[in-house]
């Protein structure tokens, strides 16, 4: 599966892991994680953008919690409207682009946000797209965050995963697993990733799937 293929998956996507799915679901304990080390580092008034959105439950906790300068980014055009009926303050008083972060984030200015982050997203950037991971250290001028499976734990549905753990070195050769048996998922180093563009981790956080880490400029 090319690049393309993945990023048209996404953007048609119905049922499990649509934004209905994550809408019923809503703020969880990486909501909270998200606020706790956003206010700490950038303040309530910090400009905040999210990588792959989906519906915004996320940024809706964000939102409950003071936070006003918030933008989201998903590919998935059923994400906003999904929004608009739950959260629909957050849909109201946010800025929301319908695009792929790979045609998306070259059009933002260095620094463009106070903070950058991501959910389970960024683990389905196909590795031709990896240059992406440099543009958010761009336009990321005080923190970036990634919340991110990155192998050896349990995945989405509660099953073991199949893939290794990420190697130690940066993101070359990803190992891969799939969900629901079509989308790719690829187990990246993240802390290999964002260091080695000159950032440095400030917060590591084990969660039951994921690995929470928050990342600021060197």
């Amino acid at each position: 599966m090319d690049a393309d293929e993945v990023r048209q998956r996404w953007e048609t996507l119905s049922g499990e892991y649509s934004p209905d799915y994550y809408a019923y679901y809503g703020p969880n304990e990486t909501s909270e994680l998200l606020s706790e080390t956003l206010e700490s580092a950038v303040g309530v008034e910090g400009s905040v953008l999210e990588l792959g959105c989906s519906a915004g439950r996320h940024l809706a906790h964000l939102h409950d919690e003071g936070y006003r300068n918030l933008s989201g980014l998903d590919i998935n055009e059923d994400s906003f409207d999904v929004m608009a009926e739950e959260y629909p303050e957050l849909e109201a008083e946010g800025t929301f682009y319908v695009d792929s972060i790979a045609n998306c984030l070259g059009d933002f200015e260095d620094d463009a946000f106070d903070a950058v982050y991501s959910v389970e997203t960024l683990q389905h950037v196909h590795p031709d797209d990896e240059w992406v991971f440099e543009e958010i250290a761009r336009v990321a001028e005080k923190l970036v965050v990634t919340v991110e499976n990155e192998g050896g734990g349990k995945e989405r549905n509660g099953d073991r995963t199949d893939g290794e753990r990420a190697a130690d070195d940066g993101s070359d050769n990803p190992s891969v697993n799939y969900v629901s048996g079509e989308m790719p998922l690829y187990y990246r180093n993240w802390h290999g990733i964002f260091t080695g563009l000159g950032l440095t981790e400030v917060r590591t956080v084990g969660l039951d799937r994921d690995t929470f880490r928050a990342f600021r400029p060197a």
